[in-house]
């Protein structure tokens, strides 16, 4: 759980600092263009990820700053992570505890998952931001499987260009018997991840759809690992220079409202919103079973398509769950009956004050 954070250069924060007081719901809120998304994609960058915008790092510099950014945390275990950006430097850098350290170890520091109004239009467009977003989920607990993702889009790339210049059937032999290995483990991966998440969720469920999810439901690994590879051995013309193939970059996740009897993606604006935050909720709960860590939950305009009855299950869900929630609103009037929270104002790329209900306020 984060105790203090400091952001430098960071977007349109040129310098800010939020203590936290060992709440467990941070509320940010203020006018449009204030800089509370960017709080969010600061913490997000902990993560060790390109954070939640995938933002190039130049883009990031704050606008009249010298091109440099950094965001520092201090965690109520006292660990100290930072991430920072030298211009001119191709990578960003981290630190932990101020010794050098790898994007990777932040992970082993911090657990964490977000939601943006970018995901609003999930269950209605189409599969392929389904797939990039519960693989991210995945990820959380695999963190080989967003590896294998990207590797089999490399993988079935180099497919493609062989066909397409006639290369010997050896050469092709031995990718479809890599892409096949790596289609099993992804499939696998999603499978695995969509059960656990199941475990959480009462008016909702996800499913796996798929030709190799379903051989995996079918069969066991080895088997459809060689089914699959038949298939591929059987599937190598191009079609208008363009090679059909099915496989799990062609999979897709559902996700139906027990509630309603309906899939969600038939559902209204509000109740998908409602559905995304359950998933979000349950993924939380998910991290905390399996690495008795405290997650953090990001929560981009979060009570956006909401109406007074969800919000304020919302709150209560957030009361309940064992994770510290930042969340951004226009207007904190919205989030009054939030418990264990602390409110922080944010204007004009700074931040002005931190309102604490039930003690005194604390200015920055």
């Amino acid at each position: 759980m984060i105790e203090t954070i400091t952001l430098t250069n960071f977007r349109n924060h040129k310098m800010c600092r939020i203590q936290t007081f060992g709440r467990h719901n941070v509320i940010i809120t203020g006018p449009n263009g204030a800089g509370k998304t960017a709080v969010l994609e600061a913490i997000s960058m902990l993560s060790g990820d390109r954070g939640m915008r995938g933002a190039s790092m130049p883009e990031i510099a704050c606008f009249n700053g010298d091109g440099n950014f950094s965001v520092f945390a201090e965690l109520d275990d006292e660990t100290r992570v930072s991430v920072y950006y030298n211009m001119g430097d191709s990578n960003r850098r981290a630190r932990i505890d101020g010794d050098a350290a790898t994007l990777s170890d932040l992970s082993a520091c911090m657990r964490m998952v977000w939601l943006t109004p970018r995901e609003d239009r999930l269950f209605v467009d189409g599969a392929a931001e389904r797939r990039a977003f519960f693989d991210r989920l995945a990820s959380s607990f695999d963190a080989a499987h967003a590896g294998r993702v990207g590797r089999l889009s490399k993988l079935l790339s180099e497919r493609a260009f062989a066909l397409k210049n006639g290369r010997d059937e050896k050469w092709i032999d031995a990718l479809d018997i890599q892409i096949a290995g790596i289609a099993v483990a992804i499939a696998a991966a999603r499978i695995q991840y969509a059960g656990e998440l199941n475990y959480f969720l009462s008016d909702c469920a996800i499913t796996v759809s798929g030709m190799v999810e379903q051989m995996l439901i079918d069969e066991n690994a080895a088997s459809a690992e060689r089914k699959y590879l038949d298939y591929l051995h059987s599937v190598r013309e191009l079609v208008g220079d363009k090679m059909i193939l099915d496989g799990p970059h062609k999979s897709d996740f559902g996700v139906f409202n027990h509630k309603l009897n309906l899939p969600v993606s038939l559902t209204s604006t509000g109740q998908q919103k409602t559905i995304l935050l359950d998933l979000i909720l349950a993924h939380a709960k998910l991290i905390h079973t399996k690495t008795h860590r405290r997650p953090l939950i990001l929560l981009d305009e979060a009570a956006a398509h909401l109406d007074s009855d969800a919000r304020a299950r919302l709150f209560n869900d957030l009361g309940m769950t064992d994770a510290q929630v930042w969340a951004t609103g226009l207007d904190a009037n919205v989030f009054a009956d939030v418990p264990n929270a602390v409110f922080v104002a944010c204007m004009d790329g700074e931040i002005n004050n931190i309102l604490v209900p039930g003690n005194k306020n604390e200015q920055d």
